[in-house]
């Protein structure tokens, strides 16, 4: 999923409005950035499909101009831009030239994260270089970009981790978020399980701690299971804080999710997590999976740390 490295777009320079004047009404910029390999190329086409004019490799100083462009043209409404560490040490001055973009037209930032191993796997499938360094490895350019992007990061409105998406999936969540046409209870929920030895996902909304049940793993026999196996469901169900913990869990995200939709929110990532993200947190995932796909929701479970 890296992206690759275009011609500079030639932007024409708008004639400046006054200062202090309010971003113009249906006029939109999405600024998608984030780490090299997390998928932003993939995202830039998916805004280009829904109808966004779609900008790669504006170098940063001229984002000013090209808002003004946009914010001043009758045939473009919406855009989207990236800008990621290819730009170098201007990237210094993104928390400041955004303040001036978002004076002039109503702005999003886009910042696409993945976990390292997956980000890793990507650019090994590629067999591209990392733009930051030549010299060393991956893993390291992937640690000193994170470090040269946190600034950025800390400023964005949206923080989409890739690492469970496909390319279908990724456009789809952008064409649900960011496309022109209401839709109304269409939120994506997705029943996330992980491990916590491997830390917390970056784009849970919610998180809910399951190591307070038995756990399987030290059952002999379902050791080498996961919690897709029946056995192992079948032994985390019997306790019946299993039972409690779902039933009022189910009546809870009932009550929320219809107001998350109503926020206009259209994805939305409820984690369960346990030791190693492979016994309970799955089971409880995939169960409140179908108990919110009973009530009408569109759900999927993902499953970050069990083994393929």
């Amino acid at each position: 999923m890296a992206t690759s490295r275009k011609k500079p777009t030639k932007i024409v320079k708008a004639k400046s409005k006054k200062a202090g004047t309010s971003p113009t009404k249906n006029k939109e910029l999405v600024i998608v950035t984030g780490i090299s390999g997390s998928g932003k190329a993939s995202v830039l086409r998916a805004f280009e499909d829904i109808g966004f004019q779609a900008v790669e490799n504006l170098p940063l100083e001229l984002l000013p101009n090209f808002a003004e462009l946009v914010r001043g043209s009758a045939e473009i409404s919406q855009a989207a831009i990236v800008v990621d560490i290819r730009e170098g040490q201007t990237l210094d001055r993104f928390p400041d030239i955004l303040k001036i973009v978002k004076k002039l037209i109503h702005t999003s930032v886009v910042f696409l994260d993945a976990q390292d191993p997956i980000l890793v796997r990507r650019y090994s499938e590629t067999r591209r270089p990392h733009p930051l360094r030549r010299m060393q490895t991956v893993a390291r350019s992937i640690v000193e970009e994170r470090q040269v992007l946190d600034p950025i990061r800390n400023v964005a409105d949206f923080l989409i981790d890739t690492s469970n998406f496909n390319i279908h999936e990724l456009r789809a969540h952008i064409q649900a978020r960011f496309g022109a046409e209401e839709k109304v209870n269409n939120l994506l929920v997705s029943c996330l399980s992980f491990g916590y030895k491997n830390g917390v996902p970056l784009d849970a909304d919610l998180v809910f701690d399951v190591r307070f049940l038995p756990n399987p793993h030290f059952v002999p026999e379902y050791r080498k299971l996961t919690g897709l196996d029946p056995r192992v469901a079948s032994f985390v169900r019997k306790f019946p804080q299993t039972g409690e913990f779902l039933t009022k869990l189910t009546d809870m995200l009932l009550f929320l999710l219809p107001h998350y939709v109503a926020e206009g929110k259209s994805y939305l990532t409820i984690g369960f997590g346990c030791t190693g993200g492979q016994h309970r947190s799955v089971m409880m995932a995939e169960e409140m999976a179908k108990r919110l796909k009973k009530a009408g929701f569109y759900v999927k479970a993902v499953h970050r740390d069990m083994p393929r």
